[in-house]
């Protein structure tokens, strides 16, 4: 890469505030990125992803009623306290 050559402090305070705005977009980028994530790793979203290959072997009543008993198994094992 060549480096560039300035002729003034003006073009040299653009091209700063130009890479300043650069990094805050990719921040912010990264920012929605990781909450799209954590909005998508839910217990429902986890447990669809685990019963997606079995969805023909169980009916649908018992898939509809595991997919909806699992996150309250899941908080409880979370929320129980030790020795319990």
């Amino acid at each position: 890469m060549e480096a560039k050559k300035y002729s003034s402090y003006a073009s040299i305070d653009r091209d700063l505030e130009i890479l300043k705005l650069e990094k805050e977009i990719s921040y912010q980028k990264l920012v929605l990125s990781v909450q799209k994530a954590r909005d998508q790793i839910t217990p429902e979203n986890i447990v669809s992803g685990f019963l997606e290959p079995y969805k023909e072997a169980i009916p649908n009543q018992f898939l509809s009623i595991i997919k909806a008993a699992i996150p309250y198994i899941i908080s409880y094992f979370i929320n129980r306290k030790r020795g319990d």
